[in-house]
């Protein structure tokens, strides 16, 4: 049985201006995956959130579970997939920790390494290109990708 990736790039612009913890610096849904034509490549899947990953990687960001604080749009296309009783594997990671990856680590082969399964020059590439841009505006940490898996 196949594994697919669905899930959204979402910002919080107000937090820059006023702060994380100000009532309206909320998150706002900003494109769905779909959009953005990507790929399920099981190594992409395993390095960044440990989805299928027979290949060994240390995962980014494994197994956070849905944010408590998403945005309505998300939450929205997240019951459409039928919630946690029907997705696995939820979880974010923040354009911040997209750019602190250590993109030349390896597998537990040797064989495989970040960049190569999920750096910008793989299907993540575009997907690593749509965080960028708004985190140049409203801050790394301000900039998320949620994901879940059916």
């Amino acid at each position: 049985m196949s594994t697919d990736v669905s899930g959204m790039i979402e910002c919080r612009p107000g937090a820059r201006l006023w702060g994380p913890d100000d009532e309206d610096s909320v998150w706002q849904a900003a494109i769905d995956l779909f959009l953005l034509n990507r790929g399920n490549a099981y190594d992409g899947l395993a390095c960044l959130f440990g989805i299928r990953n027979t290949f060994g990687f240390r995962p980014v960001a494994e197994g956070r579970g849905f944010p408590h604080d998403a945005s309505e749009g998300l939450t929205g296309e997240f019951a459409v997939y039928g919630g946690p009783a029907d997705v696995f594997g939820t979880t974010w990671l923040t354009w911040a920790e997209v750019a602190s990856v250590d993109w030349t680590e390896t597998d537990s082969s040797g064989r495989r390494n970040r960049g190569m399964v999920a750096g910008d020059e793989s299907d993540w590439g575009r997907v690593w290109s749509v965080m960028r841009t708004p985190s140049e505006v409203h801050g790394a940490q301000n900039v998320r990708l949620v994901v879940w898996f059916h």
